[in-house]
């Protein structure tokens, strides 16, 4: 029986590939009913959610930096002011590759490695949102090369914002500071959503302690960009405020002589009113030009003025600690009056030096042969070592200790802008806590006339001063005393600390420890008699000398023998007029030789311009 095959079946494959078209064309009209449906969900039902991401894309919303406020002297006198000036500033998140953008902008403009760093810092720092500057204070020829080329640098803008600048240089750095750029630190502990858009902050002085105020509050804006990312419109503005205008204590005119009478010597000059506190001048000599630092100072010049031999960067009236010397003897003065351990009238033999019982050692006075009888007044006036050698013993070192620090020796005095050093005045307890070493009873001697351990800021010494002429009441100083509105120009008076006491002390003790004072500028005998010759005005005043180098006890102090760095520091203490004091000072001239023969004079010069108008007379 033969076998019968079907080699092809043409109904079923016509059937089959039937079955494949139908099932394709299904699949394909299903699949364009989806598309069609997904576009009409995209652009009928959720039309206006996508309108509204479409238009973000192109809203931006951009910090307004306020104005920096700006900073007077109390006559007036502009001090602090702000300068247009160029920024090139970058934005991370627009640009593809940042290295090479920085490359190929150096091409354009010289870009130094420490601003690079800078920027690198920052930009980790910040958000990759956040416009973050590169350089600053680019030249018209940047710009405009830049401009030139700005199509081949999206993400990058060159920004026209005011900065920091000091029109007085070296002559208020020590009382302004500066301003410079955030760093990380400062990032860390602002409120950034406060700072958006700026670049820089208080580092020292009025601006750092009055950064709240100075700085004021960021606006915003949202405009309309392109796909370039220019703006094309404003859409919304939210202004800044600016910050407020701050009104200085200093009296410009005052600060300016005493500046000049520094120039080319290394020490301090503070004078204060003894009424409120306010600083009436403030000089560490020498200064430093502050505009450099705003925008950020060479390695080179800084690395210059760190290595500086006279040591410019220092603020010496606020952390120059000396021995004051001879300038301490009134403070404690009174407080032998005070305490019963001397009356006026009490007097000490002079005979040219002091020895401790059983003790060879001879603490000598300055005066090689002694000045015979001495009491109090004559003490002070001819400033006489061996009757505070004497005084010292008798007060032992821990009533010296509180005479000194109820005047705020050894203390801060609180003044608004911070950053002082305490100065030091010795105890017991101090010396073993510090160098775990006993007190000696020779030591006492040295700190009852200013040696030893004892240091004073110069700061202190004009706080200190300002509390004699006031007999008794501590100020506490400032150097600012209002704030104006830049807009309105209203006036708002800052807050003033109240005033201590520094002891129960009577009138006649202050009257005699003054009339003292008076004697040493215009008594006959006093050490500062020929800086109180013809003054028009009565004042009070105190000389000091302060030994830098130790001197054997059979050497004899040569000034023109002894190097420069090793002479001794001159000091002098006033304050005028006596019956009604409006101005006292303390000036420190270091290894300047004698106070009566180098500071006094100085302070002479300096109560005449404060005190007299130009015909001599007092105003």
């Amino acid at each position: 029986m033969g076998l019968k095959f079907t080699l092809k079946d043409i109904q079923e494959e016509t059937r089959l590939i039937r079955f494949r078209v139908y099932t394709a064309a299904l699949i394909i009209i299903l699949l364009v009913m989806v598309l069609i449906g997904r576009l009409f969900y995209l652009q009928v039902i959720r039309h206006d959610h996508f309108i509204t991401l479409s238009q973000s894309n192109r809203v931006k919303v951009l910090p307004i930096p306020p104005i920096r406020g700006l900073i007077f002297s109390r006559d007036g006198i502009l001090v602090a002011d702000n300068q247009p000036s160029f920024s090139l500033e970058l934005i991370p998140e627009q640009i593809e590759s940042l290295d090479q953008t920085i490359d190929e902008l150096s091409e354009l403009m010289e870009i130094d490695e420490e601003s690079i760093n800078r920027f690198k810092k920052l930009r980790r720092a910040k958000r990759r949102f956040e416009s973050i500057p590169l350089k600053f204070k680019l030249s018209e020829y940047e710009v405009a090369r830049f401009s030139v080329e700005r199509h081949r640098f999206p993400g990058v803008e060159v920004v026209a914002r005011p900065y920091r600048h000091y029109p007085e240089k070296s002559g208020l750095v020590h009382v302004l500071g500066y301003v410079g750029r955030i760093d990380e630190k400062e990032l860390q502990r602002i409120d950034e959503s406060d700072y958006l858009g700026t670049s820089h902050i208080g580092k020292l002085g009025v601006e750092k302690a009055y950064e709240d105020v100075l700085h004021g509050h960021v606006g915003h804006q949202q405009v309309e960009v392109n796909a370039q990312g220019r703006i094309i419109r404003v859409l919304e503005r939210t202004p800044p405020e600016p910050g407020q205008n701050i009104h200085l204590t200093l009296d410009y005119s005052l600060q300016t002589a005493a500046t000049n009478i520094m120039q080319g010597r290394r020490g301090s000059i503070v004078a204060i009113d003894p009424n409120n506190g306010d600083i009436l001048a403030l000089v560490s000599s020498p200064a430093y030009d502050p505009n450099p630092f705003v925008n950020g100072i060479d390695s080179k010049s800084y690395k210059a003025l760190l290595s500086a031999k006279d040591t410019p960067l220092i603020n010496r009236a606020l952390n120059g600690k000396y021995p004051p010397g001879s300038t301490i003897k009134p403070f404690l003065g009174i407080a032998a009056l005070t305490s019963g351990l001397r009356e006026g009238s009490d007097t000490t033999w002079c005979k040219g030096w002091y020895s401790l019982k059983g003790h060879s050692h001879r603490y000598r006075d300055w005066k090689k042969t002694g000045h015979g009888h001495v009491d109090l007044n004559y003490a002070i006036m001819q400033s006489c070592d061996v009757y505070y050698y004497t005084l010292a013993h008798d007060l032992g070192i821990t009533r010296l200790n509180k005479a000194l620090t109820n005047f705020g020796f050894g203390n801060k005095t609180g003044i608004d802008i911070g950053g002082e050093s305490s100065g030091l005045v010795p105890s017991i307890e101090w010396k073993r806590r510090a160098l775990n070493q006993p007190w000696y009873p020779g030591e006492t001697l040295i700190a009852g006339i200013g040696q030893g351990y004892v240091l004073a800021t110069p700061l202190q010494l004009a706080t200190a001063t300002a509390a004699l002429a006031n007999q008794g009441k501590r100020v506490i100083p400032r150097l600012a005393n209002k704030t104006s509105d830049p807009i309105s120009g209203e006036i708002t008076s800052l807050p003033q600390s109240t005033p201590a006491y520094v002891g129960d002390y009577n009138k006649e003790d202050w009257d005699y420890i003054i009339q003292a004072m008076e004697d040493v500028v215009h008594g006959a005998r006093g050490t500062a008699r020929r800086s109180g010759a013809k003054a028009a005005y009565k004042f009070a005043g105190k000389t000091g000398t302060a030994q830098v180098a130790g001197i054997g006890q059979d050497e004899k102090y040569d000034k023109e023998n002894v190097p420069e760095h090793l002479r001794d520091h001159a000091l002098f203490i006033a304050f005028a007029p006596v019956e009604a004091p409006v101005i006292a000072l303390a000036i420190i001239v270091e290894n300047g030789g004698g106070g009566s023969s180098t500071a006094a004079p100085m302070a002479r010069q300096l109560l005449d311009h404060y005190l007299l108008d130009e015909s001599g007379n007092l105003k």
